[in-house]
């Protein structure tokens, strides 16, 4: 099995994990006493996330990663169900730093909130995933103030100390808000955005100087790495995806670099997932992707990524090459 690190923990970890914000199914997403809008990824049926989440386990998989605001708690509870008698058997990361009201399944941020609430915080997301404790505990506010930072930061070791979590992190795509955290005695990754169309190699090297693990949202860009998308993709009204047009002009065009990228992500046999997932392994040994599943089939297809492992440093190349061709220097969609 193809294992990675997960920085200065020394936690041992499939080099693949799973995402949960899918399964959490729908729910609301925006500012307080403001407009919401849909932040989940759809209907769920929470019997198939569950039996996903044993197969995951059962291919091997070790490492989950969820949020307390995705489906507003309910992705923690089904994933506690889900690991129910395998809890030894994983690592499971979660996050927190927002408003979340499990009853009207709305989530809002509240940035003077977050140091008042961790602690509280803390214990929902023990509650709902029914366990003792939490192995990686994520601050889920991109762009917290650095110097309130510091401060949660030395909650958070408090929190270690009496084993309500053993290591912590940032989910940030901010090189200058990571790096509050990087020192801290034990914090042991970052997690943001990379994939084979995006990369942020500046919070790579950062990884790299202070002994942190990458996990990797966004794997597939969305689904769109799959290849499995046309213009004419629509999504229902309770999925964030709705919320875009297929037909605009930069989804076109990430459509038309997804072909140019086919043959190479599907050399040797891969599907296209595979082959996104494998580029990411290839490109940085430090990082670990955590594509999201909807279904069995899903979690089976990704998983399998890891019969291939990392993509060549020539393949690497390749895909770099063919993506300078096809997209903008500016941040892509």
């Amino acid at each position: 099995m193809f294992k990675r690190k997960l920085g200065k923990s020394g936690l041992e970890v499939s080099a693949l994990g799973m995402g949960c914000w899918a399964i959490g199914g729908p729910w609301q997403m925006g500012p307080k006493g403001g407009d919401t809008f849909p932040a989940g990824w759809g209907k769920m049926d929470d019997a198939e996330s569950i039996r996903a989440i044993q197969t995951a386990v059962d291919l091997g998989i070790t490492l989950f990663d969820t949020a307390a605001n995705y489906g507003a708690g309910h992705s923690e509870v089904v994933l506690g169900k889900g690991l129910t008698g395998r809890r030894d058997k994983v690592v499971i990361a979660t996050k927190f730093g927002h408003v979340i009201n499990e009853a009207t399944k709305i989530v809002y941020d509240d940035n003077d909130q977050i140091l008042k609430n961790v602690r509280q915080d803390v214990e929902n997301s023990l509650r709902r995933l029914q366990t003792e404790y939490i192995d990686i505990y994520q601050l889920h506010e991109a762009q917290y103030d650095p110097e309130l930072a510091l401060k949660l930061r030395d909650e958070l070791e408090t929190l270690v100390q009496e084993g309500k979590i053993r290591w912590y992190g940032w989910s940030t795509d901010l090189v200058d808000r990571a790096r509050v955290f990087a020192d801290g005695a034990h914090c042991t990754s970052i997690q943001f955005r990379l994939n084979a169309v995006y990369d942020n190699p500046e919070m790579r090297q950062l990884c790299a100087e202070h002994n942190l693990a990458g996990l990797n949202k966004d794997p597939l860009n969305k689904g769109i790495l799959t290849g499995k998308y046309s213009t004419d993709a629509t999504f229902p009204a309770d999925d964030i995806r709705s919320q875009v047009s297929f037909a605009d002009a930069p989804i076109v065009r990430r459509l038309n670099t997804v072909e140019a990228l086919r043959e190479v992500f599907t050399a040797g046999g891969r599907t296209m997932a595979q082959g996104a997932i494998c580029y990411i392994w290839g490109l940085d040994e430090r990082m670990v992707p955590i594509p999201g599943f909807k279904n069995v089939k899903q979690v089976q297809d990704n998983a399998s990524a890891l019969q291939f492992g990392p993509m060549s440093a020539d393949e690497v190349a390749q895909v770099q090459a063919i993506v300078a061709e096809y997209e903008p220097r500016e941040e892509p969609a």
